[in-house]
C-alpha cells in the first residue's frame, strides 16, 4: 500500500502536468488535421519503442531482475549491465533505421495522408517524426533503469520523473505558441518544426537521466557487458512478448489509420473542428488518468512479490494477491467509468478550458466512449501479471490476439456505419468491448492455472450498480444547471455531481461492507484522522 501510494502520488502529478501539456498543445496546434500530424509523429517513437523491447523489459525482465538478486552471488549486478548493454545497443541501432523509415513508417500510420492534396500534411509529419523518434532510445533507457529501481524496491523515482518531462514540453510549447500563434501546416517555419519536435525528444532525454543517480544509489555497479549468452533465456520468453506487443500494435495501427482517414473526410467535407485522431487521442489521456494512478501503481509493485511466490510455488498466494488486488483496483475504476460516462462533457469542457468549444465537445464525447472500457481495461492489465509471475508470456500474445481481433472488427463497424463526428466514439467504445474480451478470456485461462478467482465477478457486479446509482443524480443537476459560460458550468456540474456521487458510493459501499472498498475506506479514513488530528494539535499549540 505504501509504494502503491508513493507511486499514486508521483503518476496523479505526472498526469496532471501531462494535462496541462495537451491543453497547451490543443491551443498550439488545434485538434484538426494540423494536430494529428503532430500527434501521429509524437505517438510512433512509444510505439516502435514497445514493439522493440518495450513489452519485454516491463513484462520478463523484472522477474528475471527478481531471481538474478536472489540467486547470483552479485546481487544481480552483472545480470543487470548484460541487460542495460543489450538495450542500449539494441535501441540505439531501432532509432537510428526507424529515422531514415520515417516516410515508410508515416505511410503505414497515417495512409490517408499519402493523398496528394494533403503532402503538406504528410511532410510535416515526416519531419515531426524525424524529431521524435530518438525518444525511443530515452524511453527504454528510462525504463530499464526504472525497472532496475523496481526490482530493487524503489518505485516513486519511475512515477515522478516524467513530471520533468512534461515540464521541459510545456516550456517549449509556450515559447512555441507565443512565436506561432496562428500556426497551419503551410506557414510552420523549419525553426518552429524543429522547437516542437526537439523540445519534445529533450523532454523525453532528461527524464531518462533522472533516474541514473537513482540507480547508482540502488548499489547496482553498471559496466558495458557484451556477454549476453546468460540472456538467451529471457530472449526465449521475451519473443512471445514481442508476439503479444506486435499483435498490439498492429490493432492500434487500425485504430490510427482509421482515425487519421475520419480527419481526411472531415477536412474534405469542409469540418473545421477536429473529429479524429487528436480528439481521440486526447480523450485516451484523460481515460487513462485513473488506470495509471492506481491500477499501474499497485501492479507496479504487485509483480515482483507474486514473482516471488509463483518462483516459490505458491499458487494460494499468487491468486489472494491477483483476488485482493483487482478488488482494490475496481474499487477505484469502476466509480472512474461511470464519471467519465455521466460528466464525460463537463470534465473535457474544464480540462481543456482554453481550447475552443467544440474542440472540448468532441474530447468529451469520445470521453464518454471510452468510459466504462476502464473496468476491463484495468482488470486485463492485472490480470496478465498473473502469467507473467510465472514467466509465461505466450498466454497473453493469444489473449491480446483475441483483444484486437474484437477491437478491430467493432472499429471497422464504427467507420462504416457511423455519422462522420460519431465514428471516433465508436472507436472509442469498441477498445472497450475488446478488452472485455481479454478479461473474460484471461480469466477463465487463469482458473486452470491457479484455481478460481472467487469473488470478483461478484464485487465487481456490486461496485457496477453501486456507482451507477450513485452518479444517477448527476443528470438531474446537469439539466438544473443553466449558464451560458461553459467553463463556469463545468465547475459547478463537477463540483456537484462529484460530490453527491462519491459521497454516496462511498457511504452505501459502507453500508453494504464491500470488502474492496473497505479495503480502500480503511487507509482513506486514517489517513484524514492523521492530517486532521495534526491540524488539530498545530491549531492547539
Amino acid at each position: 500500500m505504501r509504494s502503491s501510494a508513493i507511486m499514486a502520488v508521483g503518476t496523479t502529478i505526472s498526469r496532471l502536468t501531462g494535462l496541462i501539456r495537451n491543453l497547451l498543445l490543443v491551443i498550439a496546434l488545434g485538434t484538426a488535421i494540423l494536430g494529428d500530424t503532430y500527434q501521429v509523429a509524437n505517438t510512433i517513437p512509444m510505439i516502435i519503442y514497445i514493439l522493440v523491447a518495450g513489452g519485454a523489459l516491463n513484462a520478463v525482465f523484472v522477474p528475471q531482475l527478481v531471481r538474478a538478486m536472489k540467486d547470483n552471488s552479485d546481487g544481480g549486478s552483472a545480470f543487470t549491465s548484460k541487460l542495460v548493454t543489450a538495450t542500449v545497443v539494441l535501441l540505439g541501432s531501432a532509432t537510428f533505421v526507424t529515422i531514415l523509415a520515417a516516410p515508410l513508417i508515416i505511410r503505414l500510420y497515417a495512409s490517408k495522408f499519402s493523398d496528394p492534396s494533403f503532402i503538406d500534411e504528410f511532410n510535416l509529419t515526416v519531419t515531426f517524426a524525424r524529431y521524435c523518434l530518438p525518444q525511443i532510445f530515452f524511453l527504454g533507457l528510462f525504463t530499464i533503469l526504472g525497472q532496475i529501481a523496481n526490482a530493487r524496491g524503489s518505485f516513486g523515482p519511475m512515477m515522478w520523473a516524467p513530471i520533468a518531462n512534461n515540464l521541459v514540453v510545456i516550456v517549449v510549447l509556450g515559447v512555441f505558441i507565443t512565436i506561432a500563434p496562428s500556426a497551419s501546416a503551410h506557414s510552420l517555419t523549419p525553426g518552429e518544426q524543429a522547437l516542437l519536435g526537439v523540445g519534445t525528444s529533450f523532454g523525453a532525454l532528461i527524464q531518462a537521466f533522472l533516474l541514473l543517480p537513482v540507480v547508482a544509489r540502488s548499489g547496482v555497479k553498471l559496466r558495458p557487458n557484451f556477454h549476453w549468452r546468460e540472456l538467451r533465456k529471457s530472449a526465449g520468453l521475451a519473443t512471445w512478448t514481442l508476439i503479444f506487443v506486435l499483435f498490439n500494435q498492429l490493432g492500434f495501427m487500425v485504430i490510427v489509420n482509421l482515425a487519421t482517414a475520419v480527419s481526411v473526410r472531415a477536412t474534405q467535407a469542409g469540418i473545421a473542428d477536429g473529429v479524429g485522431f487528436t480528439p481521440y487521442q486526447n480523450a485516451y489521456l484523460i481515460f487513462m488518468l485513473p488506470h495509471s494512478i492506481i491500477a499501474v501503481s499497485f501492479v507496479t509493485a504487485l509483480l515482483p512479490k507474486i514473482s516471488r511466490a509463483a518462483a516459490a510455488g505458491q499458487k494460494k498466494s499468487v491468486k489472494r494477491d491477483l483476488v485482493s488486488h483487482l478488488g482494490i483496483v475496481g474499487a477505484f475504476t469502476i466509480p472512474a467509468g461511470m464519471a467519465f460516462l455521466f460528466l464525460g462533457q463537463p470534465i473535457a469542457h474544464l480540462l481543456y478550458i482554453g481550447a475552443d468549444r467544440s474542440s472540448a465537445h468532441q474530447i468529451g464525447s469520445v470521453l464518454a466512449g471510452f468510459s466504462l472500457g476502464i473496468i476491463p481495461f484495468s482488470a486485463s492489465y492485472l490480470l496478465l501479471r498473473g502469467f507473467y509471475a510465472y514467466e509465461d508470456t505466450k498466454t497473453p500474445a493469444f489473449i491480446t490476439l483475441i483483444m484486437n481481433l474484437v477491437m478491430c472488427i467493432c472499429a471497422f463497424a464504427a467507420y462504416r456505419f457511423l455519422p462522420l463526428r460519431w465514428i471516433t466514439v465508436g472507436i472509442a467504445v469498441a477498445f472497450g468491448i475488446g478488452y472485455l474480451a481479454s478479461t473474460f478470456a484471461a480469466s477463465r485461462i487463469l482458473h486452470k492455472r491457479i484455481g478460481a478467482l472467487e469473488g470478483v465477478l461478484w464485487t465487481y457486479a456490486k461496485l457496477f450498480l453501486l456507482a451507477l446509482f450513485a452518479f444517477l443524480p448527476s443528470l438531474i443537476i446537469h439539466h438544473l444547471i443553466s449558464i451560458a459560460n461553459e467553463s463556469l458550468s463545468a465547475i459547478i456540474e463537477l463540483l456537484l455531481s462529484g460530490s453527491a456521487g462519491l459521497s454516496i458510493y462511498l457511504w452505501l459501499g459502507g453500508l453494504m461492507k464491500i470488502e474492496a472498498l473497505t479495503q480502500v475506506r480503511q487507509p482513506l479514513a486514517r489517513g484524514w484522522k492523521r492530517l486532521t488530528g495534526a491540524r488539530g494539535q498545530s491549531g492547539n499549540q
